[in-house]
C-alpha cells in the first residue's frame, strides 16, 4: 500500500511549454508553435528551431497568434498528446478588431 502513494506523489511532474497557436480550425484543438533557441553544436551561432504540438482545448478558448501553455498528457488521439493549460498573452490584433 505505501507503494501506491508513493508513485502517486512523484508522478505530478509533467512538461510544460509555452508558444504561440498557429491554427484553431479543428474541433477542440489548437496546434501550438514552440521556439527553441540554442547554439549551433559547432559553429556556436544561436539557431531558433520550432516544433508544432497539437493540443486538447476544451472550451475553444484559445485564439490564432495567443501565447499559450501547454502541458505533456496521455495520448488523445494520432497526434494530440498535449492539453492547454492557461492562455498567457491575448493576441492584440484580434482584441482591437473584435
Amino acid at each position: 500500500m505505501a507503494e501506491a502513494t508513493k508513485t502517486n506523489e512523484t508522478q505530478g511532474h509533467r512538461k510544460q511549454r509555452v508558444g504561440e497557436v498557429v491554427s484553431n480550425k479543428m474541433t477542440k484543438t489548437i496546434v501550438v508553435r514552440v521556439e527553441r533557441r540554442f547554439p549551433h553544436p559547432q559553429f556556436k551561432k544561436i539557431v531558433t528551431s520550432y516544433k508544432k504540438f497539437y493540443a486538447h482545448d476544451e472550451k475553444a478558448e484559445a485564439k490564432v497568434g495567443d501565447t499559450v501553455r501547454i502541458e505533456e498528457s496521455r495520448p488523445l488521439s494520432k497526434l494530440k498528446r498535449w492539453r492547454l493549460i492557461e492562455v498567457v498573452e491575448r493576441n492584440a490584433e484580434q482584441t482591437v478588431a473584435a
